[in-house]
């Protein structure tokens, strides 16, 4: 077979063939009609148009739409077990945290296990190939919770970047979460470093890798944000936490550390490019130009921003300042659907809300949903396109049935302007997850049982 730039390779693993239109995503924004993409050993091999080469497998993706798999970069996955949970769903940001910490005090190794696989399993439903998890909480109690959740992503074949994240400053210092959830500053950074040496994958295609994610600004030191920063430029490994998200978030700032919430990121070692924030509502004209010119991405939340009442997102002008940004489903207490195709979505519209209707396109949101979602977890150029390295992530989009009659001019804008849609098919590092619509992985019946026990058991506050 030959790749598009012309050199000859072995037999594919797996090629998707018959595209109505492939989005390679490559620097040149390709895009092809009747397209295929091949993959072997994990990786794109090529793409081209019409007869496809020869391979150990063949998907059809007549009349269909392929892109790159979906990244999402921001996600706190054990809130599922408390989704759509009706005493918590009129409240703004901090009442709503303070309202669920004790609820979530209870997780345990088969809470996150169960809440990790149905999470993620959603996910890949949506054609999301890589998702990191902010996973903040852990009960003293609680046992390996990162441990259970990089197990879920293993068992479903998913590529996962989660976070070990931390809470340290307690309601009596002045924070938000109470006293059993949070832990000392040493003992944070010693598991840091333990969950890095356990976990993290340098290498590249790897299907595990671990970011350090103080939770936020008012559930963590000053000192554990900077040794974080810190402790990440040692070990090479990305930084992760919750910015500017509402008013809130901004009084507490200048309030307790008299300062914007920028300032608070210079002075902590965080305007860096190592670095990523979930949600970034409410910077202002100063922050945004900041934030672009050294290099911190940013995961958009559109759909609890709404939820929350947060507010929405300068998207359109952090873009033009040179943030990368990326889509986050954010947790399920919040956001409450796991869905990427979603968020895409709900990302062009707001933008258009925000900044006019000819600012957003569904172009732009895809490339959000993809080449965002790769930059905040620093791996551009081998996640989020299709061009011949990068991995064999692969989502198969069916532009069929009366959700789409009539959009017969542009595929992509079709794709997200017409649905809902999920994906027909999901593939990670070649290997399909999703087929036909359903997951191929196995006991999804059994596993929703258990999730349905472990959030009873949450919700109920038993513990």
């Amino acid at each position: 077979m030959s790749d598009s730039s012309g050199e000859e390779h072995a037999r594919a693993d797996l090629v998707v063939a018959g595209a109505r239109c492939l989005t390679v995503l490559d620097a040149a924004r390709t895009e092809i009609d009747d397209g295929w993409v091949a993959v072997r050993d994990g990786l794109v091999v090529g793409t081209g148009s019409g007869a496809p080469p020869e391979a150990a497998e063949t998907l059809d993706a007549g009349e269909c739409l392929v892109t790159p798999g979906f990244v999402n970069a921001h996600h706190h996955l054990f809130q599922n077990l408390t989704r759509a949970f009706p005493p918590m769903t009129d409240k703004p940001l901090f009442g709503w945290l303070q309202s669920l910490y004790p609820l979530w005090s209870a997780l345990d190794e088969e809470a996150v296990y169960v809440s990790a696989w149905v999470g993620l399993a959603e996910l890949a439903l949506s054609g999301c190939t890589t998702s990191t998890d902010h996973l903040y909480l852990h009960p003293r109690r609680g046992g390996d919770l990162l441990g259970a959740e990089v197990a879920a992503a293993a068992d479903l074949g998913v590529r996962f970047h989660p976070t070990r994240g931390s809470m340290s400053l307690s309601e009596k210092d002045g924070g938000l979460p109470p006293d059993d959830v949070v832990a000392d500053d040493d003992d944070v950074l010693v598991a840091c470093e333990q969950a890095v040496a356990a976990h993290h994958d340098p290498e590249y295609g790897a299907m595990t890798r671990i970011a350090i994610a103080p939770c936020s600004p008012f559930t963590v030191t000053e000192e554990l944000m900077v040794r974080s920063a810190e402790l990440a430029e040692l070990l090479d490994v990305r930084l992760h936490t919750h910015f500017a998200e509402n008013v809130e978030d901004d009084e507490f700032s200048i309030k307790r550390f008299g300062c914007r919430p920028t300032d608070y990121l210079e002075r902590t070692g965080w305007l860096t490019d190592r670095a990523w924030l979930a949600h970034c509502v409410m910077p202002d004209a100063d922050e945004v130009r900041r934030l672009g010119t050294t290099g911190v991405s940013v995961a958009h939340c559109p759909s609890s921003n709404l939820i929350l009442s947060s507010g929405i997102a300068p998207v359109v002008d952090l873009l033009a300042a040179g943030v990368p940004v990326g889509l986050g489903v954010d947790g399920s207490s919040s956001a409450d659907a796991g869905s990427l195709w979603l968020e895409a979505r709900q990302s062009m519209l707001l933008a258009k809300l925000r900044n006019g209707a000819a600012s957003a396109t569904a172009r732009m949101a895809l490339e959000l949903a993809t080449l965002g979602g790769a930059a905040c977890l620093g791996r551009t150029g081998e996640l989020g396109t299709l061009a011949p390295g990068a991995v064999g992530d692969i989502a198969v989009w069916p532009l069929v049935g009366p959700a789409f009659a009539g959009a017969i001019a542009d595929p992509v804008e079709g794709f997200l302007r017409c649905g809902p849609v999920m994906a027909r098919h999901t593939i990670v590092r070649g290997r399909v997850i999703v087929r036909d619509g359903a997951l191929t992985a196995e006991g999804t019946a059994s596993m929703l049982d258990r999730h349905r026990a472990a959030s009873a058991r949450i919700q109920s506050g038993d513990g």
